[in-house]
């Protein structure tokens, strides 16, 4: 005879069909929403995923991995510290930086922007700025040329075009015969970028490294020295290493630390998510319950034969534990195997409904971005698999102990 016999008598129940049909019907639709809760979750855990990954490849593109300032002011040394930075091991390149908190008039409106100014020839060492050109070129940008790049939805805003004037304000000031005035200068839009994020194409612009030192009276000075590392993850770790190497006096921020409140709001989000989706595979699990019990009331002559037979109360409750298990590994496993085909294909998938609705689900206006990214993770399908499925057979307990209850007499007295 087949061993162990709970095994084997809990699969032939799981096959066989039932005189009950509301029993089939209940148990294929625990396994339907186990199946579909997982779905729902690997899908919307992996297109977050992909959400995050392609914000954080976005901003790192146009910010830097780590930063090195003085907090007391400008740094004057800047050229033999730039030398000193691109020596530390995994240091892939260092650009020096001059930022300006200013105000950009154009025509008859007026923005403020976040001014940086660059070194064009260094600037490709730490960002991309020059993949993101969509009109003109970073190289424009000359010393004494008062040049600026603008970011497309600023130059929108501001109705201006390359070849354009533009009026940056300063917070300096300057001493004049009618008071105290704040610092205008005059610079020709030479350029247009757009990065796909609002945060940059909404309220960035960028000038000459020198003319910004110009405005800011900094003399030869700099605000900072941007650095790229051979490792982002490791970012950390590499900048302590850093900044012990350099000595004291220096303020080095990694870009864990700048975008903190940003990313953790994300993985916050992304947690939140997982647990409201969750429910739905609970609700689906204990569903199993419910059809369980019924199996357990319809099969009571059975059981009761099974222990007049010899068959133990453990025994008795680990036939329904199988039949429990087998339903949820079914429905995990189909869960598993159609959530990550979808996540795979989630993109076409999603374009295609916007297509056959006329909709657009990510506008670009008010998203980071306008399609949807999935990036599918091992560590994601196994816990909300196997979460799925230890939930399923923590569901078959109180079921299986009803049946280990039975009592052969009083099951048998009416047959």
């Amino acid at each position: 005879m087949f061993y162990p016999l709970p095994l084997y008598i809990g699969l032939r129940y799981t096959r066989a069909k039932r005189r009950n049909h509301f029993i089939s019907f209940i148990s294929a639709t625990s396994m339907i929403g186990i199946a579909l809760g997982i779905v729902a979750l690997i899908v919307v855990l992996s297109v977050m995923n992909g959400f995050h990954k392609e914000i954080q490849q976005r901003i790192l593109a146009m910010a830097s991995h780590a930063t090195l300032s003085d907090p007391f002011g400008g740094i004057a040394e800047w050229r033999s510290l730039l030398e000193q930075i691109r020596a530390q091991p995994h240091v892939l390149g260092a650009a020096p930086f001059v930022e300006i908190q200013g105000m950009l008039a154009g025509g008859s409106q007026v923005s403020g922007a976040l001014i940086r100014g660059i070194e064009p020839a260094t600037e490709d060492q730490v960002a991309d700025l020059r993949q993101h050109m969509i009109s003109g070129s970073v190289d424009d940008l000359t010393e004494g040329a008062f040049h600026i790049i603008l970011g497309q939805d600023l130059a929108n805003y501001l109705g201006l075009a390359p070849g354009d004037k533009v009026t940056v304000v300063t917070p300096e000031v300057s001493a004049t015969p009618i008071g105290v005035m704040p610092r205008l200068k005059r610079f020709t839009v030479s350029g247009i970028f757009a990065v796909g994020m609002a945060d940059y194409d909404r309220n960035a612009a960028f000038i000459h490294l020198a003319d910004g030192a110009k405005l800011l009276n900094l003399g030869d000075a700099v605000s900072g020295i941007r650095v790229k590392l051979d490792d982002l993850w490791r970012a950390p770790r590499l900048v302590r290493a850093i900044a012990q190497a350099l000595g004291g006096g220096y303020q080095l921020i990694d870009w864990t630390q700048l975008h903190r409140n940003f990313f953790s709001a994300l993985a916050m989000e992304k947690r939140m998510m997982g647990i409201i989706l969750s429910l739905i595979v609970a609700v689906a699990a204990f569903n199993i319950v419910s059809a369980l019990v019924m199996v357990v009331t319809d099969k009571e002559a059975d059981i009761a034969i099974l222990r007049t037979l010899g068959l133990s109360p453990l025994e008795v409750m680990g036939i329904f534990v199988v039949q429990g298990t087998a339903i949820g590994l079914v429905g995990a496993l189909l869960g598993v195997v159609a959530g990550v085909t979808l996540a795979f294909y989630v993109e076409p998938v999603v374009a295609w409904i916007e297509g056959l609705f006329g909709v657009h689900f990510l506008d670009p206006t008010i998203y980071y971005i306008s399609q949807l990214p999935s990036d599918v993770h091992l560590e994601d399908v196994l816990i909300v698999g196997g979460g799925a499925f230890a939930l399923s057979v923590i569901a078959t307990l109180y079921p299986a102990w009803r049946a280990a209850q039975v009592q052969p007499a009083e099951a048998l007295r009416y047959e």
